[in-house]
């Protein structure tokens, strides 16, 4: 019995060894893996990027990519598209945008209302937004008031002409300021005077009273209806003249402190295609929309043919002065980070990045507050390439030439300093594209004879875009002598695009030869 327990039991131990052994092997393997090892074909790419923070402090911004003049020829200008702009002093003049509604100009109401009181006989303006004259009769009242104050005129008129010769003291006199102070009843009840001519010629009292528009203009309100008994209090026509109108705009708060009354300003309206209307500010309410924070600025538009109607929506420019200021155009300005960036054009091709102190946009122009001068030219387009080229310049820190002019640019034109090395770069695919490629890079002496022994690395290098959140990439490739001067090494782009190469020679410490050029690579970023 004690036998059928041992087999199990010998199988069970063996099998404990054989997991152990594994196991250990296993671990083995991993430390073997995790241990870098030397190549000896070729080292491994070499990518700096900018910090993007840490665990201590991931809210830290990236700093600024530096930024390096740069000399380009003139047939680089020309094949990357470069144009150049003037720094210039001139008047500028800025525009606010907005939209607005045409109104009512409320100084060009009339209200139509009789100073007597009686009842409506006929009405002749008997329609809303009617237009009417000046003089033009609206309705026909009858007043008892009134015809008793026109048979009262006419006794002492009567009476006048009767005593008017009376040589009783006094008499005459009398019967001549009554007669006075009935003619002033009427002009104070405001009767017109064709009513007063036409009862002191026929010397009939009438019936029904005429009351005219005492304006030219649309009704906008009616309120006299035949048979209505009106008193002086009673508003019976609103009569608005719109030879002139108000146009109610909405302006940003933050465009308030730029406005100013008197300024000119420009309307357009969808219903009447290429035609501008020409008006001024007229009053700022002192007041802001707590919804839309935007406030309304009166203008105010002369409208002779009656082409603007209240109500109509539309589009106002205003116009605000900014006096004399030095200017650059919109495109000159390359916006990175929290810097404004122009480069300076300072001849035969040299490039001087700057910081500029920009102040408001007017229009296509930047007003600049500091870091440039009238009469200087600065670069309006291709800036992003020429923006590669400096960040380029000031990541590998290579010798940039100094303004032409100069002591050093004349040392380096020599023909001395002429690099006596060439170097032929090639990729393998020949179209290179994102992921991973091979850099050839064969290096010959002026004689054509192949340079042995020397250290060849290539720094790829793409600009960063912080507009877009995308940081410099920075790739440095060692290559690897395959003999008769040629070098070749593996590199992974990690983005299709533009990239900007330096191939660097180096012999015994000290640098054989330098080239610069540009590699296209297929694939998106």
């Amino acid at each position: 019995m004690m036998n059928n327990y041992r087999k199990p039991f010998v199988l069970a131990l063996i099998g404990n060894v054989v997991f152990i052994g594994v196991l250990a092997g296993v671990w083995w393997t991993a430390r073997r893996s995790g241990t870098p090892q030397p190549s000896a074909v070729s080292a491994p790419n070499v990518t700096t990027q900018p910090s993007q923070g840490n665990a201590s402090g991931a809210g830290t911004p990236p700093a600024e990519t530096p930024l390096a003049p740069v000399q380009l020829s003139a047939e680089r200008l020309q094949s990357i598209g470069v144009k150049f702009g003037l720094v210039e002093r001139k008047p500028v003049q800025d525009e606010i945008r907005a939209t607005g509604t045409v109104a009512i100009d409320e100084t060009r109401l009339s209200y139509v209302q009789t100073r007597i009181s009686g009842h409506i006989e006929t009405v002749f303006a008997d329609a809303t937004y009617q237009y009417v004259r000046k003089g033009q009769r609206l309705f026909t009242i009858h007043s008892p008031e009134l015809v008793v104050a026109e048979r009262e005129y006419l006794l002492a008129k009567q009476n006048a002409n009767n005593l008017s010769q009376s040589t009783v003291p006094g008499v005459a006199a009398g019967v001549a300021s009554l007669l006075d102070s009935s003619r002033e009843r009427f002009q104070q009840w405001d009767i017109p005077e064709r009513e007063i001519s036409r009862l002191e010629s026929t010397g009939q009292v009438s019936d029904a009273l005429e009351i005219d528009s005492p304006v030219s203009g649309y009704i906008t309100e009616r309120n006299a209806i035949p048979n209505l008994n009106v008193q002086p209090d009673t508003r019976l026509y609103t009569i608005a003249d719109l030879s002139t109108v108000w146009v109610l705009a909405q302006i940003f708060q933050n465009d308030l402190g730029r406005i100013r009354v008197g300024a000119p300003t420009l309307l357009s309206v969808d219903s009447y295609p290429g035609r501008t209307f020409r008006g001024k500010v007229d009053f700022i309410y002192p007041d802001v929309d707590m919804t839309t924070r935007t406030a309304r600025a009166r203008l105010l538009f002369s409208n002779p043919n009656m082409t603007l109607t209240p109500g109509m929506y539309v589009n106002v420019v205003l116009q605000v002065p900014l006096g004399n200021q030095l200017v650059i155009p919109v495109s000159g300005v390359l916006q990175s980070g929290m810097r404004q960036i122009v480069f300076v054009e300072r001849g035969a091709g040299y490039l001087e990045p700057r910081d500029v102190q920009l102040g408001p946009q007017a229009g296509d122009q930047y007003i600049v507050l500091k870091g440039l001068k009238p009469g200087e030219r600065i670069v309006t387009s291709a800036n992003f390439l020429v923006d590669s080229e400096s960040q380029l310049q000031a990541a590998i820190g290579s010798f940039v030439p100094p303004p032409p002019g100069s002591k050093g640019a004349a040392a380096r034109n020599e023909p001395a300093a002429q690099s006596a090395a060439q170097i032929e770069f090639s990729t393998d695919p020949s179209t290179p594209h994102k992921g991973s490629n091979e850099y050839r890079v064969k290096v010959t002496g002026s004689d054509g004879a192949p340079i042995t022994g020397a250290q060849v690395s290539v720094r790829s290098y793409m600009a960063g875009m912080p507009q877009m959140g995308m940081p410099a990439i920075n790739i440095v490739t060692p290559l690897s002598e395959k003999g008769g001067g040629l070098h070749e090494g593996h590199v992974n782009l990690e983005s299709g695009g533009t990239w900007q190469l330096t191939v660097t020679v180096m012999k015994n410490g000290n640098s054989v030869a330098t080239k610069q050029l540009t590699l296209n690579a297929e694939g998106g970023m």
